[in-house]
């Protein structure tokens, strides 16, 4: 028996393919894990036992520094979310609540604009590099941004996320045309859409991983991944300079009197449209119940500890 570590590239039919320093071995997850009702996932970090005459196994899951629950995949560290610049055109609300998303699980944000030769992105990209997020213009006719989003893959777990027909997969093969392929072939085997699936696989892509190729649903993320009233501000880096020094320690950065996040979207230091996203965002966290909130806490904390 030879003892490895690695990461669980997918799962099929309670088999994972953990990926190694010496090759992909197919392993079954110990009883010990099912007891608890511990499901490993793509993305975990893994040791494993490698047996000649038997199974190998999945021995240990390491400590998860991110989890999305739908896809269920972990360890992201970034989220590629990708907008279209026309056809369709962004929705900066949309946006906004992605990039919370990812900020509140610890993931980095990068906002990719496609078609960007069909129209004028730069508005765009000055709004979310303001905020401190990474924005690229991409365009699959002239290749701008394509280079730019194949170095930030470079060494990371990450995903992508965006509606239909906003270029992720057309954006994915500018950057590895046999990952498109491979993806498509995977989905026709199956005769259901890649967006159906609810188990996770990552693939190999500028030396990190691509999770879910061509990516999350924006839907499923905005339906899943739900951020609480009190942690809402954070999840906006662009506020952290102004949170602790309003007038009231009560203020909702909404419309209260003495808030300093306000006084900076009047004076042009966060953006109009990130604020009016926030404030959508805060009368929707503002409905979660009490007891809805302990559920959600105790949910998050349990499944990270998976």
């Amino acid at each position: 028996m030879i003892k490895s570590e690695g990461i669980i590239l997918k799962g099929i039919g309670g088999f994972y393919y953990v990926e190694a320093a010496d090759g992909i071995y197919e392993c079954k997850a110990r009883g010990v894990f099912r007891k608890s009702r511990i499901k490993p996932l793509a993305g975990d970090r893994v040791e494993i036992s490698i047996n000649e005459n038997a199974e190998n196994t999945i021995d240990v899951i390491r400590e998860r520094s991110s989890l999305m629950l739908r896809p269920p995949v972990a360890n992201i560290d970034r989220l590629f979310i990708v907008s279209s610049a026309r056809e369709p055109n962004p929705v900066l609300l949309i946006i906004d609540r992605l990039t919370a998303i990812a900020v509140s699980r610890g993931i980095e944000p990068i906002v990719v604009f496609t078609k960007s030769d069909l129209a004028e992105v730069n508005g765009y990209i000055e709004i979310y590099r303001k905020a401190g997020i990474k924005a690229i213009a991409v365009s699959s006719v002239t290749g701008e941004g394509v280079e730019l989003v194949k170095a930030e893959l470079e060494n990371h777990i990450s995903a992508f996320c965006g509606n239909s027909g906003v270029g992720k997969s057309t954006l994915l093969n500018a950057i590895n045309p046999a990952l498109a392929l491979k993806t498509a072939e995977i989905s026709d085997k199956l005769g259901r859409g890649r967006h159906t699936t609810r188990e996770s696989e990552l693939f190999k892509v500028e030396g990190g991983y691509v999770a879910d190729t061509p990516g999350f649903s924006s839907l499923e993320l905005e339906e899943t991944e739900i951020i609480l009233k009190d942690d809402l501000p954070y999840a906006f880096p662009e506020f952290e300079p102004y949170i602790g020094q309003c007038r009231f320690t009560s203020c909702l950065h909404v419309k209260d009197k003495g808030c300093r996040i306000l006084e900076a979207v009047e004076n042009g230091d966060v953006a109009a449209s990130r604020h009016e996203s926030y404030c959508v965002m805060m009368e929707q966290a503002k409905e979660i119940k009490e007891w809805e909130i302990s559920k959600l806490k105790n949910k998050s904390n349990e499944n990270l500890r998976r």
